[in-house]
C-alpha cells in the first residue's frame, strides 16, 4: 500500500478496523478545509530554546519539507482531500492504476533521498523525531512495494466497491450547487474507477493472488445492495439516491433547482453507477470460479516472507510468528483464570466453556432484534461515553476538542462490516468523530461488552487518541494523519482497562465483558499466526476460537474471515496494549510517589502515534527527566 493510501486508510478507518483533533482553523481555513498550498503549509512552532540561528533555519526548512512532501501525496488523492474537508478535485476519485502506483514508488524514493541529506544533529528533539519517523515510513513503503500485489483490493472488510459509497455518504458534504454537481460527477466517474479496480484484480489473479472463495458472496452482495431501490427498481430510494436527495433538500435554493439536481443524479445513477457495479459484479462472479478455499498468507508467492513483513509493519516490532503465537497462548491462559474468578463472584457452577455458553445465550445479556433494540443500544452506549467524559480529569491533562457521536452502521454494509469501528472527525470541525456500532444482529452485541466497546472506540480510546493527535500543533501533517496500528489499537485496548482502575465495570458481568474483549485480542495472536504461518484451516481456526472465547458463533466466523483477508493486522492490538502496560508499570516502579498517571498518558498521547520502540524511548526519557526534577 503506498503512502497516500496508508494515510487515507489510517485517517478513514481506525480498523479499526477500526479508527480521530484538529487545530482551531482561521476563517480562511474553515472555508478551504485545511491549508493546501505547500508554500503556505503550516510548520510546527516548537524549536528548542538555545538553538543557533543556523540550526533554527535548518529546523524550519526541515519542517517545511515535511509539509511539502505531505502535500505532494495529498495533491494526488482527491479522496483524502475530501476526508480532510478540502473541496478540491471534489468530483474525482483516486487514481488506482499500476502506473500511478509506480509513480508513487518513485516519489517515495526521491523523498527519502531528500530527507537523508538532513543532518539530525542540527535539529531539535521534536523535528529529529519527525525526521526519524518520516525516513522510517518511506523505507517501509519502498520495501513494501514488492508486495503490492499481495493484497485483496476487494474484500468483505473494505474495498473500492464500498468505500466509494461510504465516502459519498459520510465525507462528501453538499453545501451548495457545485458540491452537488461534484457528487454527481463522482457517480458518473465510477465506471472508469471500477475499470481500474478490475484491472488490478486481473493483475493479481495472474500473479496467483485471489481472495478466498468465501469472500465472494459478501462482496457481490454489497455491490447488489448499492444498486437496489429507486431509481434502479420500484423499491424505496436506494442508499446513494436517498443520501443525495437528503443533502440537496437542505440547500438554500429553489425547489426547481433541487428537482433539476435530483434528476441529474438519477441519470448518473442509471447511466453510470448501475453499469459500473453490474460490470464489477459480473467480473467478480467470473473470478469466483478461480478462487480456492486455502485461506492463509502462506498460499501466496513467498507467503511466509510476506506474512513476516506484515507482522513487522503492524506490530512495529521484529517479533516472529512463533513468538507471537506463544505469547498469545500465555495470555489466553492468564485471562481464562481471571474469568474463573468472575465465575466464582456470580456463583456460576460449571466449566469455563459452560459459562461461555451461558453468556452467549442468556437473554438477559441482549437487546431484542429490531428498531427498538437498536435504539436502546445506541442510547445506552451514548450514556456510557457521557459518564466517562465526566471522569477524564482524573486520568488526562490533554483532552480532545472534537465531539463524538454514536451511530449504527449503515444498512448497505452492516452485513459484512465489523462489530464496531471509529471514524475520525474532520480536521475543520465540520464533522464529529463517529463510533459505529454494527447492530445488524443484536444477538452479536451483548450488553456485557457495551462498556468496553464504548471505551475502546470512543472515550478514552480511539476518539481521544486520534482527535488529540489531529489537534496537536507541534507535529507535521504526515504525523497528524498517519498512524501505526500497534500504537493506535494498543491504545484502544489499553483504554478498555483504564476505566476499571477508577471504579468502572461495577457489574461483574460487565467486567467479564472487558476480559472477554481482551481475551479476543489475545486469541487473535494465536489464530492469526495459526492460519497464516502454521497452515491451520479456516475450520480449525474457527473451532479453536469458539472453544476459547465466549463470543457467539457468528462473531467467531466473521472474525476469522476478517483475519484471513488482513494478514497480521489483528496481532497489533494485544502487542500494542502489552507494551503500553509494560511501560506504565516500568514508570511506576522507577518513579514511585513521583508517578502521575495523567502525565504518563500525556507522554503517550502528546507525540501522536509512534512505533512501539519509539514510544519506549519517549517514556524512558520522561522517567529520566522526572527523576532529575
Amino acid at each position: 500500500m503506498n503512502l497516500k493510501l496508508t494515510l487515507l486508510a489510517a485517517a478513514i478507518s481506525t480498523l479499526a478496523i477500526t479508527g480521530c483533533e484538529r487545530e482551531q482553523p482561521s476563517t480562511q481555513d474553515q472555508a478551504n478545509g485545511v491549508e493546501n498550498s505547500a508554500a503556505a503549509a503550516e510548520t510546527p512552532e516548537a524549536i528548542s530554546e538555545g538553538a543557533t540561528s543556523e540550526n533554527a533555519e535548518v529546523i524550519e526548512k526541515t519542517n517545511a519539507l515535511f509539509e511539502t512532501q505531505f502535500q505532494t501525496h495529498l495533491d494526488r488523492s482527491p479522496e483524502f482531500k475530501t476526508f480532510l474537508g478540502i473541496k478540491e478535485d471534489y468530483g474525482k476519485w483516486d487514481d488506482i492504476s499500476p502506473e500511478f502506483e509506480k509513480e508513487t514508488y518513485e516519489i517515495h524514493k526521491r523523498q527519502l533521498a531528500e530527507l537523508k541529506k538532513i543532518d539530525p544533529a542540527q535539529l531539535d528533539d521534536a523535528t529529529r523525531l519527525s525526521l526519524e519517523l518520516a525516513i522510517r515510513n518511506l523505507e517501509q513503503e519502498i520495501d513494501g512495494y514488492k508486495w503490492r500485489l499481495h493484497t485483496y483490493p476487494v474484500n468483505q472488510m473494505y474495498g473500492v466497491h464500498t468505500s466509494a459509497a461510504s465516502l459519498l455518504i459520510n465525507q462528501h458534504r453538499i453545501s451548495d450547487v457545485s458540491d452537488a454537481n461534484a457528487y454527481i460527477s463522482r457517480l458518473s466517474a465510477l465506471p472508469a474507477h471500477f475499470d481500474q479496480l478490475i484491472a488490478n484484480l486481473k493483475e493479481r489473479a495472474d500473479a496467483g493472488v485471489i481472495v478466498p472463495k468465501f469472500v465472494f458472496p459478501y462482496i457481490i452482495g454489497d455491490g447488489e445492495n448499492l444498486i437496489t431501490g429507486a431509481p434502479f427498481d420500484d423499491g424505496k430510494d436506494s442508499t446513494l439516491f436517498a443520501d443525495f436527495k437528503g443533502k440537496v433538500a437542505e440547500l438554500n435554493i429553489s425547489d426547481e433547482e433541487k428537482t433539476a439536481l435530483v434528476e441529474k443524479a438519477k441519470t448518473a445513477l442509471l447511466e453510470h453507477t448501475q453499469p459500473a457495479y453490474e460490470k464489477l459484479i459480473s467480473y467478480l462472479s467470473e473470478l469466483e470460479k478461480q478462487a480456492t478455499t486455502d485461506d492463509g498468507a502462506w498460499k501466496l508467492p513467498d507467503g511466509d516472507k510476506f506474512y513476516q513483513h506484515r507482522l513487522n509493519v503492524y506490530t512495529t516490532t521484529d517479533m516472529t510468528a512463533d513468538e507471537i503465537h506463544q505469547k498469545g497462548l500465555e495470555e489466553v491462559e492468564r485471562i481464562h483464570n481471571e474469568m474463573r474468578e468472575i465465575m466464582q463472584k456470580v456463583e456460576f457452577e460449571g466449566s469455563l466453556q459452560e459459562f461461555f455458553e451461558f453468556m452467549r445465550t442468556d437473554e438477559q445479556f441482549y437487546y431484542p432484534e429490531g428498531e427498538e433494540g437498536k435504539q436502546a443500544y445506541l442510547k445506552k452506549a451514548t450514556e456510557i461515553i457521557d459518564t466517562m467524559k465526566g471522569r477524564l480529569d482524573e486520568l488526562f491533562i490533554t483532552k480532545p476538542k472534537a465531539d463524538l457521536v454514536v451511530k449504527a452502521v449503515e444498512p448497505f454494509r452492516e452485513k459484512s462490516a465489523g462489530k464496531a469501528f471509529y471514524q475520525r472527525p474532520a480536521p475543520d470541525g465540520s464533522r464529529p468523530g463517529i463510533y459505529y456500532a454494527n447492530l445488524y444482529k443484536m444477538s452479536s452485541m451483548p450488553t456485557y461488552q457495551m462498556e468496553a466497546l464504548a471505551y475502546h472506540e470512543g472515550i478514552p480510546g480511539h476518539h481521544m487518541q486520534l482527535s488529540i493527535m489531529q489537534e496537536l500543533d507541534n507535529i507535521p501533517k504526515f504525523r497528524k494523519f498517519g498512524g501505526y496500528t500497534a500504537y493506535t489499537e494498543g491504545w484502544g485496548l489499553y483504554s478498555e482497562l483504564v476505566p476499571k482502575e477508577i471504579g468502572f465495570y461495577k457489574d461483574p458481568y460487565s467486567d467479564f465483558g472487558r476480559l472477554a474483549m481482551e481475551l479476543w485480542r489475545a486469541c487473535r495472536l494465536v489464530v492469526d499466526t495459526g492460519m497464516h504461518s502454521k497452515k491451520w484451516t479456516r475450520e480449525e481456526t474457527i473451532d479453536w476460537l469458539a472453544e476459547n472465547s465466549p463470543n457467539p458463533h457468528g462473531d467467531v466466523v466473521k472474525a476469522i474471515e476478517r483475519y484471513i483477508v488482513m494478514p497480521g493486522q489483528a496481532t497489533a492490538y494485544k502487542i500494542g496494549m502489552m507494551k503500553i502496560v509494560e511501560l506504565r508499570e516500568k514508570a511506576k516502579t522507577e518513579l514511585g510517589d513521583q508517578f502521575d498517571i495523567r502525565k504518563f498518558h500525556d507522554v503517550v498521547l502528546a507525540n501522536g502515534a509512534v512505533p512501539l520502540d519509539v514510544l519506549e524511548e519517549l517514556v524512558d526519557q520522561w522517567i529520566a527527566e522526572t527523576k532529575a526534577g
